[in-house]
């Protein structure tokens, strides 16, 4: 049974709450705001904090219960040293993931947080509302059952700033990516039995509530498109694949878009190439790719921009029945070129071929960028610190990494050429779908980069979507990484 967050911006005094977050720097010294509050519980601050070994540090915390002479069930002294106006914006985000697990968690429902107006510009105020929200998230609908009595069902959080006019706009901005990190965090989360091919199909559909064009292929209409390497992955599954097509036409007509393909495998059994059993389950999360670019395009949606932007998923399940692909089949992909299927579990570049083809094809975007949940190689090389960057253009490579860098959803580059291509060849036909045991990650990439001709591209290998250690702003088993990310990159250098 979940909780529920509501979070509101305020010019400060005109917060509500019954519990109270002042802010405290290293030298345990408060804004004019905080002073004031603190003043009326007439308590020593050094005293306390000695006891309590409180020393302000950021994403600390000193609580006092049922303060004295103050009307209020806890006052949460918030440390903050650390922090500077132009820290990271990751960073405020974090402070304010760290905030929300103390107030979800203590007595009183509603909370006012006095925030230090030196500190917390607009723009900060902004990063530490996606961090409450974003750690906040519990993908939790499935639980009949609550467990924890003591835990308000609602929560409200104000943030009281100087700054509010400015610090809302600010937050509908950052929002909009909030959401669509949310939204791709629902879908990965979802289980296969919940969230099948139709199912995911459906959701994307949703997105035309906000102006989102989108357009759903068939296996019929696939199969006239000669789609052969993602039909070949399908065959397997009573499950019907289909690609789907959002469109976002914020720009002038005809300008060149920009494009997002996503791997959406909505579950992988391995197909005959079976995969073990000890794992299996977390393989409702391989569509984390396409999962990733609907959440991009709705945060797209959502926030209007006045560029043209598409993005492409290829949704299929991989399974075994007596009709599903065998090792050895060889296959036509929408290029024409032949593809030796050679491990069943290698789908999700089968998948992608024909999404990527069919991109370059029908909309001769600016660049594309596909993000897949598709080697565990990737996984050994970086584990789930960094997604991998594979590229034929070091401009967008150099522009992901950057942004990257600035939205905490950091990735790293890996090397290609013809050397590494060269394993992919097959005596058989045009190439096979693996490469043999060594550089797993960079011969898939090279696989993709034989179905994108001269456009700009780069692949991401998301070992970074899911599974990964709990952090500040993320307690969930899906991660939504890529939203943010993209998103940023796409304001910098797009539009």
């Amino acid at each position: 049974m979940g909780q529920t967050l509501t979070i509101a911006i305020a010019e400060h005094g005109k917060g509500t709450g019954k519990n109270i977050v002042i802010t405290s720097n290293g030298d345990l010294d408060f804004s004019k705001e905080g002073k004031a509050i603190w003043a009326e519980t007439g308590l020593d601050i050094q005293k306390l904090a000695q006891a309590a070994k409180f020393k302000g540090k950021s994403g600390t915390f000193l609580p006092i219960l049922a303060p004295q002479n103050l009307d209020a069930d806890l006052l949460l002294v918030a440390g903050t040293d650390g922090l500077a106006k132009d820290s990271a914006k990751h960073e405020f985000a974090a402070f304010g993931g760290k905030l929300i697990d103390q107030l979800s968690s203590r007595p009183g429902n509603t909370s006012r947080v006095v925030l230090d107006d030196d500190l917390f510009a607009a723009s900060n105020v902004a990063e530490v509302a996606a961090g409450l929200k974003l750690s906040h998230y519990r993908f939790d609908k499935y639980i009949t059952k609550n467990n924890d009595d003591d835990r308000a069902s609602e929560i409200e959080v104000t943030l009281e700033t100087g700054h509010a006019k400015d610090a809302v706009e600010a937050h509908k901005d950052r929002d909009c990516v909030t959401e669509g990190t949310i939204f791709a965090r629902n879908l990965v989360n979802e289980p296969a039995n919940a969230l099948g091919t139709l199912e995911f199909a459906d959701a994307v559909n949703e997105l035309e509530k906000e102006g989102m064009e989108v357009e759903l292929l068939d296996e019929a209409q696939m199969k006239k498109l000669g789609m052969g390497a993602l039909l070949g992955v399908a065959q397997g599954s009573v499950r019907p694949p289909r690609l789907a097509i959002m469109k976002w036409n914020g720009g002038a007509k005809g300008d060149a878009p920009v494009a997002f393909v996503g791997k959406g495998v909505v579950f992988d059994s391995g197909g005959l190439s079976i995969k073990p059993a000890g794992g299996m389950e977390d393989m409702k999360g391989d569509m984390g790719g396409a999962g990733a670019v609907a959440g991009l395009m709705k945060t797209v949606a959502l926030r209007k921009p006045k560029i043209n932007v598409i993005g492409v998923i290829g949704l299929v399940e991989n399974m075994l029945d007596g009709n599903a692909q065998r090792p050895g089949d060889i296959v036509t992909s929408m290029s024409g070129q032949t593809i030796e299927v050679l491990n069943t579990d290698a789908e999700g570049r089968l998948v992608l071929a024909d999404a990527l083809w069919y991109t370059k094809e029908t909309f001769k975007p600016k660049f594309m960028v596909n993000l897949a949940t598709l080697t565990g190689a990737n996984m050994v090389a970086l584990g789930n610190e960094h997604a991998g960057l594979f590229s034929n253009d070091d401009e967008l490579a150099e522009r992901i990494t950057a942004a990257g860098l600035e939205t905490n959803e950091k990735v790293w580059r890996f090397p290609m050429g013809p050397a590494y291509d060269k394993l992919i060849d097959s005596k058989n036909a045009d190439m096979k779908n693996i490469g043999g045991r060594w550089a797993g990650a960079i011969t898939a990439a090279q696989f993709l980069k034989r179905f994108v001709g001269e456009t700009k591209w780069a692949h991401l290998d998301l070992s970074t979507a899911m599974g990964v250690p709990a952090t500040a702003v993320n307690k969930s088993w899906a991660t939504g990484f890529g939203v943010y990310l993209l998103d940023q990159m796409v304001r910098n250098h797009y539009e």
